[in-house]
């Protein structure tokens, strides 16, 4: 049965701890394989561990979005594996003049391992896969960001040693990043409030499904009572790509949901800030909040290639 990744369900608990350790273990190698200055003068070559599981494969990373992290992580991780990226855009492809998401998909099974897929529609995604014979993983709809997710509770585990116990808080736009925080919790039994505007909030039935999964599950409007004892604070740009035109009308529904130092004085001493960048300064985060001591942001982003990795090998069964 083909492994697609399109949401954290696909995966269950059991499966994204195992991709977590898997992740936590290629970290720790790329670390120790890194040579020195020394080494290098020496004319010692860099040892990795030879561990090439997508040797002799190819993997279509499909961007009908604009990215840096997504793609920089998912070109880097095949490549690292031993295999070959193939970078297609809607610009350099025929999808830009209309080919059907089924035919390209129909295609893309003939001749590569595996797509990882980023675009807004969700309908999309599911076509992709419906019409794919290799795994298909979703970089991003505008549904949820589940490879992001993945990221985000690495780097919490990393720092606080543990994910259940812990507060989780959402603060800002109910978005594809909120949706995947709510799916986490309801499959891994977090605790989660979400501080967002009356109308904004994250699909109701991807809350309702998480609190029958077991998630203690709250919604407020007000950022300060979420943040009290936060153990984790994520937020996201209030305007996404695509939501231009609303500007004004975001920026107004958004007033009061910056994540401030006072903000943060509120939470636990120990509390992780994340952002899944690109930021916007001043805006939804405070630059002495980003790049202040409780921001692991930078250990986020870099998150993205070793989850990645672990993605592609559980996905092609090319586990080590």
């Amino acid at each position: 049965m083909t492994r697609h990744l399109l949401c954290l369900s696909d995966l269950g608990a059991e499966t994204i701890t195992k991709l977590l350790d898997h992740a936590d273990r290629l970290l720790a190698r790329r670390k120790s394989a890194w040579p020195t200055w020394a080494s290098l003068m020496a004319g010692e070559g860099v040892d990795d561990g030879a561990r090439r599981p997508l040797s002799g494969k190819s993997v279509a990373l499909v961007f009908e979005k604009a990215s840096t992290r997504t793609r920089l992580s998912l070109e880097i991780a095949v490549v690292e594996l031993g295999g070959h990226p193939v970078f297609v855009s809607s610009s350099t492809s025929q999808m830009g003049r209309g080919e059907p998401i089924a035919d390209t998909s129909r295609v893309l099974s003939r001749m590569v391992h595996a797509v990882a897929f980023r675009t807004s529609s969700v309908e999309r995604l599911k076509e992709m896969a419906e019409n794919s014979s290799v795994p298909v993983l979703n970089a991003l709809t505008d549904a949820s960001h589940p490879m992001q997710l993945l990221a985000d509770l690495q780097t919490v585990r990393r720092v606080r040693g543990r994910l259940r116990g812990l507060k989780y808080v959402w603060i800002g736009d109910g978005n594809n990043m909120a949706n995947s925080w709510v799916e986490a919790a309801g499959l891994l039994g977090l605790e989660l409030v979400v501080a967002c505007p009356a109308g904004y909030e994250p699909d109701p039935a991807e809350v309702n499904r998480a609190k029958q999964r077991g998630a203690t599950l709250s919604i407020v409007r007000d950022p300060l009572q979420a943040a009290a004892g936060a153990d984790v604070i994520s937020t996201d740009v209030f305007i996404s790509m695509g939501q231009e035109e609303e500007q004004a009308q975001r920026r107004a529904a958004f007033a009061g949901m910056r994540v401030t130092a006072g903000l943060i004085e509120r939470a636990s001493s120990e509390v992780v800030v994340l952002h899944c960048l690109p930021a916007h300064r001043g805006e939804e985060i405070d630059a002495e909040v980003i790049d202040g001591p409780r921001s692991f942001v930078w250990d986020q982003a870099e998150a993205r290639l070793h989850t990645a990795k672990a993605a592609l090998t559980w996905a092609l069964e090319a586990d080590e």
